[in-house]
């Protein structure tokens, strides 16, 4: 029985499990050794940036005690020359570590792209029946800069802010350790309140980016079917249930923006404290005790400047809350299994009739009602062999078994003998050509869709595939012949141009097997015409399983396989199975002949 990998609790429980140091670990293993190079430099960068602030607030006991105070004129040069050099080491050292984080970040985002998009390319069909396709990449695209945000909040917070605070705290210390301890007496107040703030703002986080994915996704499927809104006037509707989406959204941003500047009041207050005690205190011994002004000045030229490292310090948990659980949401698809894995020894499918055998396939959709039951079929290689019967039978489930889009509960699929559990997926599919009802054309040129059957197949053997599908002639007629962009899904083309483009990548595929899941069944009978004389040519000399909702369609197949209720009731040829009067098969025939 097929099961989903993860239910949606566990999902959410994933994402919520787990700490910001196990993520980072995890963030570090996969990315630290190819950007070590890179982060070397940013934090050689950040340290100067982070000495260089620590120098200026140092040297003002310098300025006032010998530049103004002791009026050592020879001292002003060498003073002025030392602030403009630690001035411009840390301006040139913050715009050395920008550009490479920014490299850096940029490059981890299209690393875990690329990772997305092949490891979205292994998991199976069933996988994205569960799946909305509009809420997955609308995920995808608002987490994945979460793994960039991780590590250069980490590595900026470390190297420059930190650093530059326990400097400046060092320089506060050597000034004045008793105005230190005023500082630092309000701190751990500030920490634990903190610490609450982030704890709230994690499942915020989570809840925000469901439902804007939920928004995105909303948007995209009204878009793809604008023409269904309108033609059924589902405008009003489908604005409330996008306004509910939205305004349910917008609260929940603005909950995370009280709960992320809940520390600007917090850092505020402390620091209007501790700056307004220091200056009290100084003041007072100043006045009383006769002390030279040049160390309280560096002392509270420390302390101002150690106001922004401390104040992004203290932001830095909330800000890796956030992107703690967009990297989260990326490992939680990453870590996914495909639900069909490949044996250990799994060898490549060797065709030689192109035989396909079912034998006892039972099947069903997850924890579903089954779809087939004990069902037995051949089809003869280099026959036709045609499914027939009424909606719900299981004749389109085969088609979708035999590529292995899903694997039988019970029973076993043989292509020549060969159980195809126990070969690559890719050799199977290489062996077969698919055809389905809604052909699906890729954006870019007509040519480019055809190619997709097989990369390596030069122009003209596209042009002949076309041929032999019947859309030669069609296709000469676009503004751009073969090079005409075919819009998204293939919007500028009819369904029937549409199906004989797919019919023409399914023989320049030049595959020994054939599926044809009810290609004609969408069809006027103008282009089912048109189609039908593609598909007899595509036909031709290769193993065909069809299914059919027009019996008129497959009257010439070698054998008609007739289901109902996901089980196999009668086999023969049209001529055969038409003459029996209590079939199913004839019954069908009578109710779909002409009058």
């Amino acid at each position: 029985m097929l099961k989903a990998v993860e239910t949606a609790d566990e999902r959410k429980r994933q994402i919520d499990s787990g700490t910001i140091t196990g993520v980072l670990k995890r963030i570090i293993a996969e990315n630290g050794r190819e950007h070590m190079a890179g982060y070397a430099f940013a934090i050689l960068c950040l340290v100067v940036v982070a000495l260089s602030t620590a120098f200026t607030a140092w040297i003002m006991e310098s300025v006032v005690n010998e530049a103004f105070a002791n009026k050592r004129a020879d001292l002003v040069l060498l003073i002025c020359t030392a602030i403009f050099t630690a001035f411009v080491l840390r301006g040139l050292a913050t715009y050395g570590q920008a550009v490479t984080l920014s490299k850096i970040g940029n490059n981890i985002v299209a690393v875990y792209q690329r990772r997305l998009f092949t490891h979205l390319m292994k998991l199976s069909v069933g996988f994205y029946s569960e799946s909305r396709s509009a809420h997955l990449a609308a995920q995808i695209s608002q987490n994945v800069n979460g793994i960039r945000d991780v590590l250069n909040l980490t590595v900026t917070s470390t190297a420059r802010d930190f650093l530059t605070l326990i400097a400046l705290i060092g320089v506060m210390i050597s000034k004045d350790p008793i105005l230190s301890l005023i500082v630092f007496a309000v701190a751990p107040p500030l920490l634990y309140a903190l610490r609450y703030v982030s704890k709230r703002l994690r499942s915020a986080t989570r809840e925000s980016v469901e439902l804007n994915s939920h928004v995105l996704g909303a948007m995209q499927e009204t878009i793809q079917g604008i023409s269904i809104v309108k033609a059924f006037t589902m405008e009003q509707e489908l604005s409330n249930k996008v306004n509910g989406i939205i305004g349910a959204a917008e609260n929940r941003a603005n909950r995370i923006a009280r709960l992320t500047e809940r520390t600007s009041p917090l850092t505020e207050t402390f620091a209007g404290f501790s700056i307004a005690s220091v200056l009290g205190y100084a003041a007072f011994r100043s006045i009383y005790d006769g002390v030279p002004p040049g160390a309280f000045f560096a002392f509270v030229a420390a302390l101002l400047m150690a106001y922004d490292p401390a104040r992004r310090l203290a932001k830095l948990q909330v800000q890796l809350e956030r992107a703690v659980v967009n990297a989260r949401m990326i490992y939680q698809l990453l870590d996914l299994q495909p639900q069909q894995r490949e044996i250990t020894d799994a060898k490549d499918l060797v065709v030689t009739e192109a035989k396909v055998e079912l034998k006892g396939v039972s099947f069903q959709y997850g924890d579903g009602h089954p779809i087939l039951l004990n069902v037995d079929i051949v089809a003869e290689g280099g026959k036709t062999t045609a499914l027939v019967g009424p909606s719900g039978a299981g004749k389109s489930t085969i088609i979708s078994l035999i590529p292995r889009f899903y694997d039988p509960v019970e029973g076993t699929i043989l292509i020549d003998g060969q159980d195809i559990a126990t070969v690559t997926k890719s050799s199977l599919r290489q062996h077969l050509a698919y055809v389905s009802q809604q052909p699906y054309l890729f954006e870019g040129t007509i040519r480019d869709n055809i190619r997709y059957g097989r990369p390596q197949a030069s122009d003209a053997e596209v042009e002949e595939a076309a041929r032999l599908a019947y859309a030669h002639d069609f296709i000469l007629a676009q503004p751009a012949g073969y090079d005409t962009p075919v819009g998204e899904n293939g919007v500028t083309l009819s369904g029937g141009q549409r199906q004989r483009l797919s019919i023409a990548r399914a023989l320049v595929r030049n595959a020994p097997i054939l599926l044809l899941d009810e290609a004609t069944s969408a069809l006027d009978n103008e282009s089912e015409a048109a189609v039908q004389k593609a598909l007899d040519t595509a036909m031709h000399g290769r193993t065909v399983v069809v299914v059919a909702h027009r019996l008129s369609t497959v009257v010439k197949a070698d054998k008609i396989v007739v289901m109902a209720e996901g089980r196999v009731v009668e086999e023969g040829s049209h001529e055969n199975l038409a003459r029996r009067p209590d079939g199913l098969y004839a019954r069908l025939n009578n109710l779909q002949s002409p009058v």
